[in-house]
């Protein structure tokens, strides 16, 4: 009795084994991309932002002269609030005009979804340089904007307030982040119990009192997480305001492009980078603190 009692725990035990070591060789590939893509890519960068620029790869000893010429100059303070800011309403332009669609397709769009879904994923097949172009031709001097403005008689003559604007990196980043707020958004709408919906009818809610108090607040994670999504990668963008935006436009990416490439000084491009990093970190940390804070109030 004793044998077979022994034999029962040992199959279990190898069984825990085997389960282990499944999961283990499936997360291992992952792991190992992400040590190495990430988070060695992100020593190289805090390793650098130590090190003095003589001119060679890995700078010629450590210095704290970097982050304090960074933090001293007014300029790179103003850019990387102008860069905040722009990011700040690329997000909630992204946010406001992704819910609609994503409520859409997740309460009305019936048999039609996937084809939709198909539709709002369709932008990715087509390169992210390719559609900032295609934004700067409309809003050219000469432009597809401008054009029909003249052809419909509301103007008499091009505008120019179109390119090379704020608002011009703030529509073409927007568009660009679409389907990266509608899908999260979208999954989360998708997640609301039905069930909860239909009590509040039988209650008596109206349509929008249900809006307000049921679907709204259960949808707040995939709200905030489609919000970070967009933000935290628009606030480095360099390649849209130096496409369409102006000397007005300049976001703290393209200062940090500019310090890597044409005055080839990697230490204080790094030391930028990682200032941008935690100034992303306090954003994101303030974001999480208000969403549990405040999130079961919405």
């Amino acid at each position: 009795m004793s044998v077979s009692a022994d034999t029962d725990c040992a199959i279990p035990a190898a069984s825990e084994r085997h389960r282990r070591l499944f999961q283990f060789g499936m997360s291992a590939p992952g792991a190992l991309a992400t040590s190495i893509l990430v988070l060695f890519a992100l020593g190289v960068v805090l390793f650098l932002s130590f090190r003095t620029n003589d001119g060679s790869l890995l700078g010629g000893a450590f210095t704290l002269e970097n982050f304090v010429g960074a933090l001293s100059d007014p300029l790179y303070a103003t850019v990387i609030l102008r860069s905040l800011a722009i990011a700040g309403f690329v997000t909630l332009a992204t946010v406001m005009t992704a819910y609609p669609v994503a409520y859409y397709l997740a309460f009305h769009a019936g048999k039609h979804r996937g084809l939709l879904l198909f539709i709002v994923t369709l932008p990715f097949w087509t390169s992210y340089l390719l559609r900032v172009f295609a934004w700067k031709v409309v809003l050219a001097y000469n432009g597809v904007l401008n054009s029909a403005l003249l052809t419909t008689g509301i103007t008499s003559e091009p505008i120019l307030a179109f390119l090379n604007t704020p608002l011009a990196v703030v529509v073409t980043l927007a568009h660009a982040y679409a389907a990266f707020a509608i899908l999260p958004i979208y999954v989360a709408l998708e997640n609301v119990p039905k069930s909860l919906i239909e009590a509040a009818e039988d209650l008596g809610a109206r349509p929008w009192t249900i809006f307000r108090r049921v679907i709204l607040p259960i949808s707040m994670p995939g709200v905030l997480g489609a919000a970070l999504v967009v933000f935290v990668p628009t606030v480095g963008d360099y390649v849209t305001p130096a496409l369409v935006g102006g000397p007005n436009s300049t976001m703290i990416g393209s200062m940090i492009q500019a310090q890597f490439g044409k005055a080839n000084d990697w230490p204080f491009g790094a030391a930028l980078s990682v200032i941008v990093m935690l100034v992303i970190l306090a954003v994101v940390l303030i974001a999480r603190f208000a969403d549990r804070r405040f999130g079961s109030r919405t």
